[in-house]
């Protein structure tokens, strides 16, 4: 008898605690997206977007030094944006007559479509696709990648070497911070779990907030670059446009498609004869705002 009573008030004090974590779990589901800070709000202003497919692809276009041919297009990393750029944007108008930064498909302020195949075969082509829409097809290109950014860098890389027609003509690269060799690779716990797309995937996505956020990718930093709070608050917001939240599983896809291509992207990284080089960490400052030296 007062086993049966212990039992049954147990049901009730979980009936209880289910009765009030529904609510408290539907209100954060719901929580909505942080405002745009006025540095970031700024920055979506001064941009504009074009087409691909149907798909709206955020970018920025600033002309810089009158009378230059050179033209850099800056390919940012994951999980962020072009607005990982605004803090050398100004310095390299100085050096270059055009600065072009995009937000991948799935990033920042560019549409993020679920369920989507996001894969960097079609980054490359989106990147090819904003230069002809700026009539810059034929133009020699000087790419500045970091990140995610290095591999869509590699993939276009790998096109140019093939002189296919309609292809980027690249004049120099410069890869920052990238995990170019994936064997070399040591994703993070949550990266693992969301990459390989288990069930687990949905339910962290969803239950992804800033401090998950700012504590998983606050230790990529080195102890002296590390992001400000509001820095880190800019990237969530960025994360959070358009629930960007949801599809960083599918985005995460491009660790397993860097395994599988790892002999498409090095080669082609190791049989190109362009201007080319490799930064990591203070090094990266150095060659940031001299890439326009960097070319043939």
């Amino acid at each position: 008898m007062v086993r049966r009573d212990r039992l049954r008030r147990m049901r009730e004090w979980w009936v209880q605690v289910g009765l009030l974590a529904v609510p408290l779990l539907a209100a954060y589901l719901h929580i909505p997206p942080p405002q745009l800070s006025p540095a970031l709000h700024s920055w979506k202003s001064s941009g504009k977007f074009f087409t691909y497919k149907g798909l709206r692809i955020f970018y920025q276009d600033s002309v810089g030094v009158v009378g230059s041919p050179e033209i850099v297009v800056l390919l940012h990393g994951f999980p962020t944006s072009s607005y990982d750029w605004y803090k050398i944007w100004e310095g390299l108008t100085l050096r270059f007559h055009r600065v072009i930064a995009l937000d991948f498909l799935g990033f920042g302020f560019s549409d993020k479509p679920r369920p989507h195949h996001y894969s960097i075969f079609e980054q490359a082509s989106i990147v090819e696709a904003l230069l002809r829409h700026l009539g810059l097809q034929n133009r020699r290109i000087n790419l500045l990648s970091h990140d995610y950014g290095d591999i869509v860098a590699q993939e276009l890389l790998y096109r140019y070497k093939q002189n296919r027609s309609g292809r980027l003509t690249i004049k120099s690269l410069c890869l920052s911070n990238g995990g170019i060799f994936p064997e070399t690779h040591r994703p993070l716990l949550l990266q693992k779990l969301l990459k390989d797309g288990g069930v687990l995937s949905p339910i962290l996505t969803r239950l992804m907030n800033f401090f998950v956020f700012s504590r998983g990718l606050t230790p990529v930093f080195g102890p002296y670059t590390r992001p400000s709070e509001s820095e880190l608050w800019d990237m969530w917001a960025g994360i959070r446009n358009n629930d960007g939240n949801l599809v960083i599983d599918s985005l995460l896809q491009y660790i397993n498609q860097r395994k599988k291509f790892r002999r498409r992207w090095v080669g082609a990284l190791a049989s190109v004869t362009i201007p080319r080089k490799r930064c990591r960490g203070p090094q990266c400052r150095f060659w940031m705002t001299t890439l326009a030296t960097i070319h043939s």
